[in-house]
């Protein structure tokens, strides 16, 4: 759904300067207009700022990633839809606060006014109101763009995916709340990037917070905006920001700044229940009871552990009404990991008022979910198989079939098609008569675990010889149906035990 994880820019674009990359493309551009020596326009070939290319390996990464979060979504009962890329302008406008600016608008082409989807929560919302949906839980996993300014290796984009999960209807409370933090749980544990905190808070602390802080009304969201930046600044440049850009007084900002330094579980709430101005506000106790209940449910689904109860959790989205949270690596990850400094790498939460808007009589469907930032994921993962000497696998070819002699190649094609008729993986060279060892050379380079080989003596007998490409073992008399059969029974790689009989390795 929706929610982003957003929380990761620290290039500081407010002064003049600008980056080595960004002097370098201007160069660039520079030069191509200009043309080269002999006056001809020079074509600078790249990928547009912001966006990269994925080579084989790094997509069998993005797809272990993504089949693992599929895995979670579905086990948890969720089913999918899809939406279009774009939208109507003004299905977009007002919903996302300070960061509207980063919405690509596409160029009028004398029709409908149209944007690029910032996110899948709005989209989904949209969804909802206009189908008349008020129960569903879904998943959507597709593409979203954003105007922000890049910072590719730590997994910021302005084309990227999002994989969100999220439970719309009316449902007793913190219940569907409770399990959006056991999916991001299991999801993040189930990758092994390293150690990771879940923070939680709800708006309707922040709220409260504000209000006995002595922030005015109109003022709430461009400050919880400020808030929303405690994670990538120091609270000294966050209450400078508060008093001098957004016009709090600096008792106010001294007030809140002593609230969102606290941190803990279910008795931070109690102990909030009693302070003498936070219990002023109903908003506040609202929401305090709320983190009190969804503790006792995370201690149910065996998640407390990793779940923090933070007040300097704000996340700057508007449509957010209720409980928010927000997932982040720790320094304790595992050294491969430690110059990847991605930070938030899920977030999400409670936006009861969102599918309301779309709707022509305002009728409300509550919702709550999560997003998973699968960009910043996939840089950890990425960095982890480079510093790995394990292979990446970028096909699943289970069996080439290769020849040992010459003038094989109908029966080559004649074997891997019955191959493929069962269902099996198999490969065949685009050669007349390939040379047996630059065959087993190929299947060494893809990681192929097995090669049936035809010679002419098989071929009398009736038989295919079986080799185990890691140990290089044979078994001289395997039939063709006991391949089909074996491997079609099996996404395991095969190998040989003492007395040369086929097995799974498990």
């Amino acid at each position: 759904m929706l929610h982003t994880v957003d929380t990761l820019n620290t290039q500081d674009t407010s002064g003049p300067c600008l980056s080595i990359d960004e002097e370098v493309a201007k160069l660039l551009e520079l030069k191509a207009q200009l043309g080269g020596d002999d006056g001809k326009h020079q074509f600078v070939l790249k990928t547009a700022k912001g966006t990269r290319d994925y080579n084989p390996k790094q997509m069998a990464i993005r797809e272990k990633v993504f089949n693992t979060i599929i895995g979670c979504f579905k086990r948890h009962g969720a089913e999918t839809i899809d939406t279009p890329v774009f939208e109507l302008k003004e299905t977009l406008t007002g919903k996302y606060g300070e960061d509207s600016k980063l919405i690509y608008d596409l160029k009028d082409q004398g029709g409908e006014l149209l944007s690029l989807r910032y996110d899948l929560t709005v989209p989904f919302a949209r969804y909802l109101a206009m189908n008349k949906i008020t129960n569903i839980k879904r998943y959507h996993i597709a593409k979203v763009y954003r105007r922000d300014n890049p910072a590719m290796t730590r997994g910021r984009y302005r084309e990227f995916y999002q994989c969100d999960f999220d439970i719309a209807g009316q449902y007793d409370a913190m219940i569907p709340d409770a399990e959006c933090l056991k999916i991001v749980h299991e999801i993040l544990s189930e990758l092994d990037l390293g150690d990771f905190r879940i923070k939680v808070n709800d708006r309707r602390i922040l709220d409260g917070m504000f209000a006995v802080c002595g922030v005015p009304d109109e003022k709430f969201r461009t400050i919880c905006s400020t808030v929303d930046k405690l994670d990538k600044m120091a609270w000294e440049d966050v209450k400078k920001e508060m008093v001098n850009e957004k016009g709090l007084s600096e008792e106010a900002a001294d007030q809140i700044g002593e609230y969102v330094s606290m941190q803990g579980g279910r008795d931070l709430a109690e102990r909030l229940l009693q302070d003498p101005k936070m219990s002023q506000s109903k908003q506040a106790c609202a929401g305090l009871s709320d983190i009190k209940l969804l503790f006792s449910y995370l201690e149910l689904f065996q998640v407390t552990d990793k779940v923090v109860f933070d007040l300097s959790l704000a996340r700057g989205l508007d449509y957010y009404t209720g409980i928010i949270y927000e997932a982040v690596l720790t320094q304790q990850g595992a050294p491969a990991e430690e110059s990847v400094s991605v930070g938030s790498v899920a977030g999400g939460g409670r936006y009861d008022g969102l599918v309301g808007m779309f709707d022509p009589k305002g009728r409300k469907v509550p919702c709550v979910g999560v997003s998973i930032g699968i960009e910043r994921i996939f840089s950890i993962m990425e960095q982890k198989a480079e510093a790995s000497a394990e292979k990446v696998r970028t096909t699943e070819v289970q069996v080439m079939v290769a020849s040992a002699q010459k003038n094989l190649l109908e029966e080559r094609l004649k074997l891997v098609t019955e191959l493929w008729n069962a269902g099996i993986k198999a490969e065949v060279m685009y050669k007349k008569n390939p040379k047996l060892l630059s065959q087993l050379q190929h299947c060494e380079e893809s990681g192929i675990p097995l090669v049936a080989i035809l010679g002419e003596q098989e071929l009398k007998d009736g038989v295919v010889k079986l080799r185990v490409v890691a140990t290089r073992e044979e078994v001289r008399s395997i039939h063709s149906a006991h391949i089909m059969f074996v491997l079609s029974h099996t996404d395991t790689q095969i190998c040989l035990d003492s007395n040369e009989t086929l097995k799974v390795c498990m």
